[in-house]
């Protein structure tokens, strides 16, 4: 399902029309925040968002995670799955589909363990059993079943939180007061515009920390991909944001193919575009997201065969200072 496109402009009329509804909702997701949470016997760093879709939740998430590798520590992911059908506590295997873990686990489980499961609880008591010293929940900020040690809020300097409604009048998962209530630090990803500096303002306002980070593509694909002709495709919260980093990476985008988030590709899908390809010469490229995705599934076999991954990675800026907010607060030797 693709988000309302006015979510991502100011409040008009149809944000108005449903803000009694989000009243609602934003009353009950608040009231739900504040409950209390339970120890899961090891630091958890908790990778949130403060909207529905896309904030660069994954990427922070690896990030943290190698650099807690670096030094010789032992991270679990924990992560929903969602889009997967696996209920869990399950580790992610080597085999795993995203029809039955969801896409982001599959990219997760490259670079620690990584347990998938709907119960935080039950997952944290897999995590003890994996014999990890530290867990990186992808997600889940709004789910207060853990103690979070540390909650990074991951904001997209892009769409920050669009016209700054609650569900469904907009895409703020609950009020941004409530919201910033548990957060310890923001991590701005990319340039900030109008909208993630409203952001940004509060979270002075209230003294977070506030660290910048960027996506940069992983320096051998910005070699292999430079100056080649491509048909991108995407199926993520913000399609443009992807669009643009092939371009800054001196990628020739001839063709782009938006698609709904976490979009589950059809045959149809794939015959489209391998035919766009074909007859324009255009090698067909995607995000790792998507190319996990197609892994696996029959029906786009031909599809995941011709289509290459364009691989970036998060990097944080302060990252000294960062370290030592993990120390502070969980105790790691990081």
């Amino acid at each position: 399902m693709r988000e309302p496109p006015f979510w991502w402009r100011d409040a008009g009329a149809a944000a108005r029309v449903l803000a009694p509804l989000a009243v609602v909702y934003g009353a009950i997701a608040a009231e739900r925040m504040r409950r209390a949470g339970a120890r899961a016997g090891m630091p958890v760093i908790c990778i949130g968002n403060l909207t529905v879709g896309g904030g660069g939740k994954t990427p922070t998430a690896i990030s943290v995670a190698r650099l807690l590798l670096r030094v010789g520590l032992r991270p679990v992911f924990l992560s929903r799955g969602y889009g997967g059908a696996l209920a869990g506590p399950v580790r992610v295997s080597a085999n795993a589909r995203a029809a039955e873990v969801g896409d982001e686990p599959l990219l997760l489980a490259r670079v620690a363990p990584t347990i998938v499961t709907r119960d935080r609880l039950a997952g944290a008591a897999l995590a003890v059993k994996e014999s990890a010293d530290v867990i990186v929940m992808d997600d889940g900020l709004q789910n207060p079943a853990l103690v979070k040690d540390v909650a990074l809020v991951a904001v997209d300097g892009r769409r920050g939180i669009g016209n700054g409604c609650v569900i469904p009048a907009g895409p703020l998962r609950a009020p941004l007061a409530a919201q910033l209530d548990c957060a310890h630090a923001v991590l701005l990803v990319g340039e900030a515009g109008a909208s993630a500096q409203g952001v940004l303002c509060e979270a002075q306002r209230r003294g977070l920390p506030i660290f910048t980070g960027r996506l940069e593509p992983v320096a051998t694909a910005a070699a292999e991909w430079a100056g080649r002709r491509v048909l991108a495709f995407a199926g993520i919260a913000d399609p443009g944001k992807f669009f643009a980093t092939l371009a800054d990476g001196g990628v020739a985008v001839a063709a782009e193919y938006l698609f709904p988030d976490h979009h589950r590709y059809s045959a149809g899908d794939a015959t489209r575009l391998i035919e766009r390809a074909e007859r324009d010469a255009l090698q067909l490229v995607t995000t790792e997201k998507d190319a996990a995705r197609l892994q696996g599934d029959p029906a786009v076999a031909a599809l995941a065969a011709r289509a290459m991954p364009f691989p970036v990675a998060l990097a944080i800026d302060e990252e000294d200072r960062f370290r030592r907010i993990l120390r502070e607060r969980t105790g790691l030797p990081v």
